[in-house]
Protein backbone atom coordinates (compact mmCIF):
# COMPACT_ATOMS: atom_id res chain seq x y z
CA UNK A 1 0.00 0.00 0.00
CA UNK A 2 1.24 3.47 -1.09
CA UNK A 3 2.35 6.26 1.23
CA UNK A 4 2.05 9.96 0.85
CA UNK A 5 4.89 11.50 3.46
CA UNK A 6 5.31 14.93 3.89
CA UNK A 7 8.43 16.68 5.25
CA UNK A 8 7.92 20.18 7.16
CA UNK A 9 9.38 22.75 9.09
CA UNK A 10 7.90 26.00 10.21
CA UNK A 11 11.43 27.80 9.08
CA UNK A 12 14.06 27.97 6.70
CA UNK A 13 16.80 26.69 7.33
CA UNK A 14 16.34 23.73 9.64
CA UNK A 15 17.83 21.00 7.03
CA UNK A 16 14.31 19.86 5.14
CA UNK A 17 15.57 19.33 1.48
CA UNK A 18 18.52 17.43 2.94
CA UNK A 19 16.41 15.70 5.05
CA UNK A 20 13.86 14.42 2.48
CA UNK A 21 16.49 13.45 -0.05
CA UNK A 22 18.45 11.16 2.55
CA UNK A 23 15.40 10.18 4.12
CA UNK A 24 14.18 9.34 0.50
CA UNK A 25 17.49 7.50 -0.53
CA UNK A 26 17.26 4.77 2.62
CA UNK A 27 13.37 3.71 1.78
CA UNK A 28 14.61 3.51 -2.00
CA UNK A 29 17.97 1.25 -0.68
CA UNK A 30 15.59 -1.01 0.35
CA UNK A 31 14.12 -2.03 -3.41
CA UNK A 32 10.74 0.19 -2.75
CA UNK A 33 9.63 2.67 -5.85
CA UNK A 34 9.96 6.37 -4.08
CA UNK A 35 8.81 9.61 -5.34
CA UNK A 36 10.09 12.99 -4.28
CA UNK A 37 8.37 16.22 -5.22
CA UNK A 38 9.62 19.95 -4.44
CA UNK A 39 6.56 21.89 -3.68
CA UNK A 40 8.93 24.47 -2.12
CA UNK A 41 8.34 26.52 -5.72
CA UNK A 42 9.66 29.76 -4.23
CA UNK A 43 13.14 28.68 -3.57
CA UNK A 44 13.52 25.04 -4.65
CA UNK A 45 16.56 22.91 -4.50
CA UNK A 46 16.47 19.32 -3.35
CA UNK A 47 17.04 18.65 -7.08
CA UNK A 48 20.68 19.66 -6.56
CA UNK A 49 21.02 16.96 -4.22
CA UNK A 50 20.15 14.39 -7.07
CA UNK A 51 22.67 15.79 -9.17
CA UNK A 52 20.03 17.67 -11.39
CA UNK A 53 20.29 21.20 -12.93
CA UNK A 54 18.55 23.53 -14.85
CA UNK A 55 19.39 22.09 -18.31
CA UNK A 56 17.87 18.86 -17.13
CA UNK A 57 14.57 20.07 -16.79
CA UNK A 58 12.69 20.27 -19.78
CA UNK A 59 9.09 20.07 -17.58
CA UNK A 60 9.24 21.25 -14.17
CA UNK A 61 6.52 21.26 -11.46
CA UNK A 62 5.73 24.87 -12.68
CA UNK A 63 4.87 23.70 -15.82
CA UNK A 64 2.29 20.82 -14.69
CA UNK A 65 0.40 23.73 -12.81
CA UNK A 66 0.38 26.36 -15.61
CA UNK A 67 -1.00 23.27 -17.49
CA UNK A 68 1.75 22.79 -19.96
CA UNK A 69 2.49 19.14 -19.03
CA UNK A 70 1.48 16.13 -17.35
CA UNK A 71 2.56 15.75 -13.75
CA UNK A 72 4.24 12.44 -15.12
CA UNK A 73 6.29 14.20 -17.83
CA UNK A 74 7.78 16.56 -15.17
CA UNK A 75 9.41 13.11 -13.36
CA UNK A 76 12.65 12.13 -13.69
CA UNK A 77 14.28 9.48 -12.71
CA UNK A 78 17.14 9.82 -11.05
CA UNK A 79 18.06 6.29 -9.60
CA UNK A 80 21.63 5.88 -11.49
CA UNK A 81 22.92 9.46 -10.71
CA UNK A 82 22.58 9.05 -7.50
CA UNK A 83 25.87 7.72 -5.82
CA UNK A 84 26.06 4.46 -3.65
CA UNK A 85 22.30 3.62 -4.66
CA UNK A 86 22.29 0.02 -5.47
CA UNK A 87 18.54 -1.04 -5.47
CA UNK A 88 15.12 0.57 -6.05
CA UNK A 89 14.49 3.73 -7.79
CA UNK A 90 13.69 7.33 -7.33
CA UNK A 91 11.77 9.85 -9.11
CA UNK A 92 12.01 13.35 -8.44
CA UNK A 93 9.56 15.90 -9.84
CA UNK A 94 11.62 19.18 -9.37
CA UNK A 95 10.18 23.13 -9.10
CA UNK A 96 11.77 25.32 -11.59
CA UNK A 97 14.89 27.34 -10.66
CA UNK A 98 14.11 29.73 -13.72
CA UNK A 99 13.87 33.44 -11.74
CA UNK A 100 11.11 34.57 -14.50
CA UNK A 101 9.02 31.36 -13.30
CA UNK A 102 9.40 31.57 -9.63
CA UNK A 103 8.49 35.66 -10.10
CA UNK A 104 5.70 34.44 -12.21
CA UNK A 105 4.47 32.40 -8.80
CA UNK A 106 4.74 35.17 -6.55
CA UNK A 107 2.75 37.65 -9.06
CA UNK A 108 -0.01 34.87 -10.32
CA UNK A 109 -0.43 32.30 -8.18
CA UNK A 110 -1.77 28.80 -9.19
CA UNK A 111 -4.26 26.54 -8.81
CA UNK A 112 -3.20 24.56 -5.95
CA UNK A 113 -6.08 21.57 -5.89
CA UNK A 114 -3.80 20.74 -9.07
CA UNK A 115 -1.31 19.45 -6.38
CA UNK A 116 -3.67 16.77 -4.84
CA UNK A 117 -4.81 15.37 -8.44
CA UNK A 118 -0.92 15.35 -9.24
CA UNK A 119 0.16 13.93 -5.77
CA UNK A 120 -2.58 11.16 -6.30
CA UNK A 121 -1.43 10.76 -10.14
CA UNK A 122 2.06 9.94 -9.39
CA UNK A 123 1.47 7.22 -7.44
CA UNK A 124 -0.80 5.75 -9.43
CA UNK A 125 0.92 6.01 -12.96
CA UNK A 126 4.65 5.73 -11.43
CA UNK A 127 3.27 2.77 -9.51
CA UNK A 128 5.33 4.37 -6.19
CA UNK A 129 5.99 3.05 -2.81
CA UNK A 130 5.91 5.77 -1.35
CA UNK A 131 5.89 9.65 -2.31
CA UNK A 132 7.72 12.18 -0.17
CA UNK A 133 6.52 15.90 -0.33
CA UNK A 134 9.38 18.75 0.16
CA UNK A 135 6.87 21.58 1.34
CA UNK A 136 7.52 24.84 1.78
CA UNK A 137 8.61 26.76 5.01
CA UNK A 138 5.60 27.98 6.90
CA UNK A 139 2.09 27.20 7.04
CA UNK A 140 0.35 28.26 3.45
CA UNK A 141 -2.59 26.97 1.49
CA UNK A 142 -0.56 23.92 -0.89
CA UNK A 143 1.39 23.20 2.62
CA UNK A 144 -1.99 22.31 4.43
CA UNK A 145 -2.94 20.55 1.60
CA UNK A 146 -0.05 18.39 1.48
CA UNK A 147 -0.34 17.84 5.07
CA UNK A 148 -3.92 17.09 4.95
CA UNK A 149 -3.54 14.11 2.53
CA UNK A 150 -0.49 12.52 4.22
CA UNK A 151 -0.55 9.32 6.04
CA UNK A 152 2.65 10.38 8.04
CA UNK A 153 3.96 14.12 8.68
CA UNK A 154 7.96 14.75 9.79
CA UNK A 155 8.03 17.97 11.22
CA UNK A 156 12.20 19.52 11.64
CA UNK A 157 13.21 21.78 13.89
CA UNK A 158 16.55 23.04 15.47
CA UNK A 159 17.12 23.51 18.64
CA UNK A 160 16.04 27.00 18.29
CA UNK A 161 13.31 29.48 20.54
CA UNK A 162 12.05 30.65 17.35
CA UNK A 163 12.04 26.78 15.68
CA UNK A 164 10.32 25.87 19.22
CA UNK A 165 7.38 28.31 18.54
CA UNK A 166 6.47 27.83 14.95
CA UNK A 167 6.51 24.23 15.44
CA UNK A 168 3.73 24.40 18.15
CA UNK A 169 2.03 26.00 15.74
CA UNK A 170 2.35 23.27 12.83
CA UNK A 171 1.93 20.45 15.72
CA UNK A 172 -1.44 22.54 16.60
CA UNK A 173 -2.58 22.13 12.88
CA UNK A 174 -1.37 18.53 12.39
CA UNK A 175 -3.87 17.61 15.30
CA UNK A 176 -6.67 18.97 14.07
CA UNK A 177 -6.04 17.38 10.28
CA UNK A 178 -5.53 14.10 12.20
CA UNK A 179 -2.87 13.33 10.26
CA UNK A 180 -1.89 9.65 11.28
CA UNK A 181 1.49 9.33 12.29
CA UNK A 182 3.37 12.69 13.21
CA UNK A 183 6.88 12.46 14.20
CA UNK A 184 8.87 15.28 15.38
CA UNK A 185 13.13 15.74 14.37
CA UNK A 186 15.24 17.95 15.98
CA UNK A 187 18.65 18.36 13.28
CA UNK A 188 21.58 19.92 13.70
CA UNK A 189 21.88 19.32 17.63
CA UNK A 190 25.47 20.46 18.90
CA UNK A 191 27.32 17.75 20.29
CA UNK A 192 27.97 19.35 23.70
CA UNK A 193 24.28 18.99 24.42
CA UNK A 194 22.42 16.02 26.20
CA UNK A 195 20.67 14.26 23.23
CA UNK A 196 18.19 12.63 25.63
CA UNK A 197 17.26 15.62 27.48
CA UNK A 198 16.96 17.66 24.06
CA UNK A 199 13.89 14.69 23.12
CA UNK A 200 12.71 14.56 26.29
CA UNK A 201 11.93 18.08 27.03
CA UNK A 202 10.75 18.49 23.04
CA UNK A 203 8.23 15.55 23.27
CA UNK A 204 6.95 17.49 26.71
CA UNK A 205 6.73 20.32 24.97
CA UNK A 206 4.50 19.01 21.80
CA UNK A 207 2.97 15.96 23.43
CA UNK A 208 4.53 14.69 20.27
CA UNK A 209 7.11 11.86 19.46
CA UNK A 210 10.11 12.62 18.32
CA UNK A 211 11.95 10.01 16.34
CA UNK A 212 14.98 11.38 16.23
CA UNK A 213 17.73 13.83 17.79
CA UNK A 214 20.51 14.52 14.89
CA UNK A 215 23.83 16.24 15.69
CA UNK A 216 24.88 18.82 14.02
CA UNK A 217 27.75 17.04 11.39
CA UNK A 218 30.72 18.74 9.62
CA UNK A 219 30.98 15.70 7.26
CA UNK A 220 27.71 17.11 5.90
CA UNK A 221 28.10 20.72 5.90
CA UNK A 222 31.72 19.57 4.21
CA UNK A 223 29.51 17.94 1.72
CA UNK A 224 27.64 20.65 0.66
CA UNK A 225 24.64 19.00 -1.60
CA UNK A 226 27.23 17.47 -3.36
CA UNK A 227 25.02 14.33 -3.10
CA UNK A 228 23.52 11.94 -0.19
CA UNK A 229 25.01 11.40 2.83
CA UNK A 230 23.54 8.63 4.11
CA UNK A 231 24.89 6.90 1.15
CA UNK A 232 28.52 8.36 1.25
CA UNK A 233 28.64 7.80 5.29
CA UNK A 234 26.75 4.85 6.04
CA UNK A 235 28.25 4.09 9.12
CA UNK A 236 27.89 7.58 10.81
CA UNK A 237 25.98 8.24 13.34
CA UNK A 238 23.62 10.51 11.81
CA UNK A 239 23.42 7.93 9.28
CA UNK A 240 22.42 5.52 11.19
CA UNK A 241 19.69 7.71 13.27
CA UNK A 242 18.31 8.90 9.78
CA UNK A 243 17.69 4.56 8.86
CA UNK A 244 15.79 4.14 12.24
CA UNK A 245 13.32 7.13 10.99
CA UNK A 246 13.05 5.58 7.43
CA UNK A 247 12.40 2.17 9.30
CA UNK A 248 9.89 4.03 11.02
CA UNK A 249 7.99 5.55 8.16
CA UNK A 250 7.69 2.64 5.82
Amino acid sequence: MSKIISIHSFRGGTGKSNTTANLASLIAATGRRVGVIDTDIMSPGIHVLFGMNEDDMKYSLNDYLWGKCEIKQAAYDVSSTVKGLSSGRIFLIPSSIKAGEIARVLREGYDVGLLNDGFHRLVEELNLDVLLIDTHPGLNEETLLSIAISDSLIIILRPDSQDYQGTGVTVDVAHKLDVPQLFLLVNKVPTSFNFAEVKARVEKTYNSEVAAVLPHSDEMMTLASAGIFVLQYPDHPLSQSLRGVANRLV
